[in-house]
């Protein structure tokens, strides 16, 4: 019975990714709309966001870009997360962990054709102070099975602004 579930979960794991990858955009966007108080503009503090889709996070980093509300890293960020970095009002902890990866197809272990690696891997960078970019760009990006892990000190060393 337990080998029939998890295979049933395997089979249908482009859903299930997909259905996360919605649930988590929808949190993030709860976070976003019920953080501020009527008539505030309170941040956003990011305290456990492993990431999710790469193109729904772009709409979240307008959203924010466009009201000038601030982005507090102060825990854990990974994936799509690291890319509030490039905002003007984010700033990150000391404490806080920040996991990069390269683009990755919405299939684990699947790679993406070499032209949309790259088209991915711009956007993402595009998203980063300069300094960071240049290392996403030579060394994180070409890690797509796991995560490379830097500290906020780190961060905060190649670019990213301090809280």
């Amino acid at each position: 019975m337990v080998f029939t579930s998890l295979y049933r979960l395997w089979a249908s794991k482009k859903r299930v990714l997909n259905l996360v990858t919605h649930i988590r955009a929808g949190v993030v966007i709860f976070t976003i709309i019920g953080a501020a108080p009527v008539g505030a503009q309170s941040a956003l503090i990011v305290r456990n966001d492993l990431g999710g889709s790469v193109a729904e996070r772009l709409t979240m980093i307008a959203a924010l870009r466009n009201d000038g509300r601030r982005v507090e890293i102060r825990g854990q960020c990974a994936s799509a997360c690291t890319m509030y970095l490039g905002l003007p009002n984010a700033c990150v902890s000391r404490a806080s962990q920040l996991g990069f990866h390269g683009p990755e197809s919405q299939f684990y272990g699947i790679s993406l054709p070499p032209d949309e690696f790259e088209y991915w891997s711009r956007v993402m960078a595009s998203n980063y102070p300069a300094p960071i970019a240049r290392w996403f760009m030579a060394e994180a990006r070409q890690t797509t099975m796991g995560i490379i892990t830097i500290s906020g000190a780190q961060a905060i060393k190649m670019g990213a602004q301090a809280c």
